[in-house]
């Protein structure tokens, strides 16, 4: 089973990457982006039919390794 996992920072964390992106959008004449937000992408394939258990499992994972849960906020799909 394929889960995908989105991290993106915390509303109110600075984002120097996300600043960065959206000034040069705007000086490649992408004048109408005010803000963009960076994070990251995971694509987890995982050997468990029960799809809860299989959620549960990437949860533990999301919360002990992949997110820094004090900046990040991760969300399961």
């Amino acid at each position: 089973m394929k889960i995908k996992v989105i991290i993106t920072l915390k509303n109110g964390v600075l984002d120097p990457q996300g600043k960065a992106i959206q000034q040069t959008l705007n000086g490649m004449n992408f004048k109408n982006i005010s803000e963009v937000r960076q994070g990251k992408f995971f694509d987890i394939e995982i050997n468990e039919a029960d799809e809860n258990k299989a959620k549960s499992q990437i949860d533990e994972v999301c919360k002990k390794l992949l997110a820094n849960l004090v900046i990040e906020d991760y969300k399961i799909i």
